[in-house]
């Protein structure tokens, strides 16, 4: 991964990109303990929905999410540069499983903007920030507490169709 940064005296901001059918979205660098390369993901029998399986790695099983599917979309397209980013939030650790692991960018907070207020006021709370890029797309800052209340909602959704 590349690391781009810009000179300046606010407060610092870190954030792993991660390329998912074609768009850029980030999290926050402290929630990604490492990325590894795709490897086979082991069912989970009566998961939750948008849990795909689990990984071993360094002795420890990890579940891993689909971001694609997280996000509301089709599952991600498994290639070589696939990879699965391992996040820790609040002591739970999962995997997320990208297209690829594309850049790390160093900002100054201000760079961040708030997403839409159309999209907020509608309840849309997938993305926690917006970063306007010149000659480029924006990239989607994502709130990883949503993430993590579609998987809970995912099965929620399955246990009522028991």
């Amino acid at each position: 991964m590349q690391t781009a940064s810009t000179n300046s005296s606010g407060i610092g901001v870190n954030l792993a990109c991660f390329e998912v059918r074609g768009q850029c979205f980030a999290l926050d660098i402290a929630q990604v303990r490492e990325i590894v390369r795709m490897r086979e993901v082991t069912p989970l029998p009566r998961a939750p929905a948008l849990i795909e399986g689990v990984i071993e790695l360094r002795g420890g099983v990890v579940p891993v999410i689909d971001l694609g599917r997280a996000l509301g979309g089709e599952a991600i397209e498994v290639t070589d540069s696939a990879r699965i980013a391992v996040l820790e939030l609040d002591g739970l650790v999962m995997g997320l499983s990208v297209e690829a692991a594309i850049d790390v960018l160093s900002l100054d907070a201000s760079a961040l903007a708030d997403p839409p207020a159309l999209a907020t006021q509608a309840g849309y709370d997938a993305v926690r920030a917006v970063i306007s890029r010149p000659n480029s797309a924006p990239v989607m800052v994502l709130s990883l507490d949503h993430i993590l209340e579609s998987v809970y909602r995912s099965a929620l959704t399955q246990q009522g169709e028991d």
